[in-house]
């Protein structure tokens, strides 16, 4: 099993700064190839959203170099992996709010990260950022952790009424602005032609699950050029359409 890797970050039409961070890579193993990525959307005053997901994405990096080897030695386990990853949540939760309290900011960030090894996927969720699976579907792995998410899951809300409610971006948590942080964990089986995507609220909100589905499925692109051109285009439709967010992807093809 091997991987083709892509991903596109982009300032959008409104904001001043990047607040969205992104990271994607594919190491070797003694147990084949594996493929990471992690998608935070910051936010908060000061333009100190990008602090919150650099920092959290810095560690979740800092996991994959010195920490997962080590639990590939150990004998690897999703319950293992799951408890490090909630570890770095916590600690990166406590670590940005005594940052903000110290210089009276409230900022945070969302969280989805994938991994992709030994035939399955495993992720980890906080807040509104998703990742998706394409195959002969376009599947969204994760569930938004939103207020209007809440009211559709409790039957107070149908899909039309949330696209239009004026708290759509009310986040029940996130990583910095909440005592405690819970999230929500997936795995299941990867299977051959799989392509995987992450991103940030601001790719999705726009962009038709029919369009995401034409130009992110395992034939409308066959190397890592073609997949990197189809992001910037989907980007740059969310802008001509005018997506006033951050807007960032990551994507992972099976091959």
């Amino acid at each position: 099993m091997d991987f083709l890797i892509s991903a596109h970050s982009d300032i959008g039409i409104k904001k001043s700064t990047n607040q969205d961070s992104v990271l994607i890579q594919v190491a070797n193993t003694n147990y084949g190839k594996v493929a990471f990525a992690v998608i935070c959307d910051g936010m908060g005053g000061l333009a100190k959203g990008e602090l919150a997901s650099a920092t959290l994405i810095t560690a979740y990096a800092e996991w994959f170099t010195n920490d997962f080897p080590a639990l590939l030695a150990e004998g690897f386990a999703e319950n293992k992996l799951f408890y490090e990853w909630g570890t770095i949540v916590s600690d990166t939760n406590k670590k940005i709010t005594e940052y903000g309290n110290r210089n009276r900011l409230q900022l945070g960030t969302t969280l989805t990260a994938l991994l992709l090894f030994e035939g399955r996927y495993y992720c980890i969720n906080v807040g509104d950022s998703r990742t998706y699976r394409v195959n002969e579907t376009l599947e969204q792995i994760t569930k938004d952790q939103t207020y209007i998410q809440r009211e559709m899951d409790m039957g107070r809300m149908t899909l039309e009424e949330a696209k239009k409610d004026p708290q759509r971006n009310v986040l029940l948590q996130c990583v910095g602005a909440s005592n405690v942080v819970v999230p929500d964990y997936f795995s299941g089986e990867i299977m051959m032609n799989d392509v995987y995507m992450l991103c940030s609220d601001g790719f999705r909100h726009i962009i038709t699950p029919e369009e995401l589905y034409a130009y992110l499925n395992a034939s409308s692109a066959q190397n890592e050029q073609e997949m990197n051109e189809n992001l910037v285009y989907l980007t740059e439709l969310n802008k001509y359409r005018h997506e006033d967010d951050n807007i960032s992807v990551a994507l992972i093809k099976v091959i």
